[in-house]
């Protein structure tokens, strides 16, 4: 597949770091993946197997991906990634200074190889550049942390941008380690089956729950709730402040709370990671008017992979809708 993921010079030999969950470095001679946050960092260990270590900086449900701030170890394990996966559109770039510097063999950027950014939102981000093209490797991976006014970029929470990016981890695997070719490919192809099955239990929910109305703290998990058929309701003043750390204005809470006491939504979506007095408050309007309280993460809880995870948020989905 085409993508805007940057293909460098391939080191004689890569240098390590260690396996999921850490950052500092190894003697393995393993291909090594870093990953931003454990989501993606599962997907990649679900494609590359056991031909690979991977480094998940952020691996805590109970950590802020936003206000998270890169460490000496993170710098050792970029500087010694043969792969890159990062989500880009602004949430995520602490990775910008990473990356001044590293070499990767290979930069995923989940936004850019999402299909989800339009046209006119890339032209407001950044002109493209030929990523592919190794004259420009000291170029590479800044360009995609930019924020982009009005575009969600949790797009982890949607399959299909997903599958996109488990498509291109096997394609620069497949580049960086030909001997594993098919196994890369074997293993997307069964990953691709696992979210196929996620976007057959969507299609059920939606059957029921088209154009039912939702209220969120933050767009996180609104890719899901729009695949499920669900309409968010909440004032978009108050989810931006929420998810920019910035006090909610006193009329836009009140026409949040007037929403969620309402009693007439399906649910109440909630970012359990960035909760404060506010979204606190926000759920207690909720409870109070009987409205059920779905909570959602923006990384990986202990124990889940990417497909169980999603499973499990469906689920509680299905549950709140009855």
């Amino acid at each position: 597949m085409t993508s805007p993921r940057l293909l460098l010079a391939l080191p004689a030999l890569a240098l390590a770091v260690t396996g999921c969950g850490s950052s500092t470095g190894s003697d393995s001679d393993a291909i090594q993946i870093v990953a931003t946050t454990n989501v993606y960092g599962d997907v990649a260990q679900a494609i590359a197997g056991d031909r690979v270590e991977v480094t998940s900086i952020i691996t805590s449900a109970a950590q802020d991906p936003h206000e998270y701030e890169a460490t000496a170890r993170d710098r050792l394990a970029v500087d010694d990634a043969d792969l890159v996966i990062e989500n880009g559109g602004g949430y995520d770039s602490y990775m910008d200074t990473l990356l001044d510097g590293a070499e990767p063999s290979a930069l995923i950027t989940a936004v850019d190889v999402s299909g989800l950014l339009d046209e006119d939102h890339a032209e407001d981000d950044h002109e493209e550049d030929d990523h592919a093209d190794e004259d420009h490797a000291d170029e590479a991976g800044h360009e995609g942390h930019d924020h982009v006014e009005g575009f969600n970029e949790h797009v982890w929470y949607d399959v299909h941008a997903v599958d996109a990016v488990a498509r291109a981890i096997a394609d620069d695997l497949a580049e960086i380690d030909p001997a594993g070719a098919d196994t890369y490919e074997a293993n997307y192809q069964a990953f691709a089956g696992e979210l196929e099955a996620l976007e057959s239990t969507a299609d059920d929910l939606r059957s029921g729950a088209e154009g039912d109305q939702v209220a969120i703290t933050e767009p996180v998990p609104l890719y899901l709730l729009e695949e499920v058929g669900l309409v968010n309701e909440t004032p978009e003043e108050f989810s931006e402040a929420v998810e920019e750390g910035t006090d909610v204005a006193p009329r836009v809470l009140q026409e949040t709370l007037d929403l969620v006491g309402g009693g007439n939504l399906a649910l109440l979506a909630y970012n359990e990671q960035t909760a404060d007095s506010t979204t606190e408050e926000v759920r207690t309007a909720a409870e109070e008017a009987g409205v059920p309280v779905v909570d959602f993460t923006e990384t990986l809880p202990d124990g889940e992979t990417y497909v169980t995870w999603q499973q499990s948020n469906l689920d509680a989905i299905a549950a709140a809708l009855g």
